[in-house]
């Protein structure tokens, strides 16, 4: 509010009628008018925030484009490294042949043991150092695997900036909100003990909600433990679905859940299985961008000691034929620079290593349909 303003309001004295002034009604207006004032600098420091707040976000999502650069890198390096160690690995195989062959050579003649054995040591040597290279290139290759699931999982982040900022911004102003009352009700000097408590409980409610959201996004960014634990699936299917639902609303996307009443419990790794629901939900929004409903159901069942969870959505499907490439390193439907084909293959590692599997299944209504993903995890033992 600008003095101009300020100044405007102030009561002017009525000495001129002959009346009595009025301090005490002054004085109130005055109170006002600066209770006015903050609240307006506040609002403005606030906007300033968001602006800061905003620059930092594009600075990230600059970053995380040349993190998925250097990523592309990554993966060229990994698949030379791949071709390496099955080239190390055809030699293993040739060392073993040719050890097998000086064994039968040695029990048919004994006048060829000297050389048999001297070529019998200088092949274990090979075959030691052989093994130890491939050994070498594995771990490599492991290491760099999880470096291509942590840059996925950056570039996830990346893309969920959008909607973290909205659910953020949701609590915020409620907290500005509440306090602010409290802030008032003080001032005016006739507020209840009890009215005061519960605007300050809201408050520290939406203090918690704020912690819960970034909470998860940083346990969602750091790498994930190789340790496996217990948890309730259908959990781990609404906390993804959480990341993304304020994305899914700007899109005009529904999402129907049909989660079974078992809350069924799986051995697993909760960030691992959380980055594959998050994929096959950003597919599935990706998906139905052109398409004219906007569905994507989500349901859970228990099946013969499995848990079976299936992603629909009412886009265009997967195309016939590709059911098993689509899983491939680098192979994408997407358009150029829409993707790098790295999602799927990621998810069906990390289902594979939690002894499960995940596929492409069809509903036999034709084309048009939509894709179908089911994915199948063995029940924790003693939950069955």
């Amino acid at each position: 509010m600008s003095r101009e303003s300020t100044a405007v309001l102030h009561p002017e004295p009525a000495a001129e009628t002959g009346a009595e002034p009025f301090p005490e009604k002054e004085a109130r207006l005055l109170a006002q008018v600066r209770r006015l004032e903050l609240r307006v600098r506040k609002a403005e420091e606030r906007g300033r925030a968001l602006v800061h707040i905003m620059g930092d976000m594009n600075e990230l999502n600059k970053r995380l484009t040349q993190q998925r650069k250097a990523l592309l890198h990554v993966l060229v390096d990994c698949e030379q490294d791949r071709r390496r160690c099955v080239g190390e690995t055809e030699r293993l195989q040739n060392s073993r042949r040719a050890l097998m062959h000086i064994l039968e050579d040695f029990r048919r003649s004994s006048l060829r043991l000297e050389n048999g054995r001297k070529a019998m040591i200088h092949i274990m040597g090979d075959l030691r150092e052989t093994t130890r290279e491939v050994q070498r290139r594995e771990q490599e290759v492991r290491d760099k695997q999880e470096q291509l699931v942590q840059a996925g999982k950056l570039a996830t982040v990346g893309e969920l900036t959008t909607g973290i900022a909205h659910e953020l911004n949701n609590p915020l102003n409620n907290i500005g909100l509440f306090v602010g009352n409290a802030v008032d009700y003080l001032e005016l000097g006739g507020a209840e003990k009890a009215v005061l408590l519960e605007d300050l409980r809201h408050a520290m409610e939406q203090v918690r909600k704020a912690t819960q959201i970034i909470s998860h996004i940083r346990a969602f960014g750091r790498p994930a433990p190789v340790e496996r634990e217990p948890l309730r699936v259908n959990d781990v299917v609404r906390r993804s679905l959480a990341l993304l639902q304020q994305q899914l609303h700007l899109r005009q996307i529904d999402v129907r859940l049909d989660l079974c009443p078992e809350d069924p419990l799986v051995l697993g790794n909760s960030i691992q299985l959380e980055q594959v629901f998050i994929n096959l939900l950003t597919n599935a929004r990706d998906a139905l961008s052109n398409s004219a409903a906007k569905l994507i159901d989500i349901d859970s069942s228990v099946r013969e000691g499995m848990v079976q969870l299936r992603f629909h959505d009412t886009g265009p499907g997967v195309p016939r034929g590709l059911e098993q490439r689509i899983f491939d390193p680098f192979f994408t439907t997407k358009d150029v620079d829409a993707g790098t084909g790295l999602g799927l293959s990621i998810a069906h590692g990390i289902i594979r290593e939690h002894e499960g599997s995940i596929a492409v299944v069809r509903d036999g209504t034709g084309g048009g349909s939509g894709a179908t993903f089911r994915i199948e995890l063995p029940l924790c033992a003693g939950a069955q």
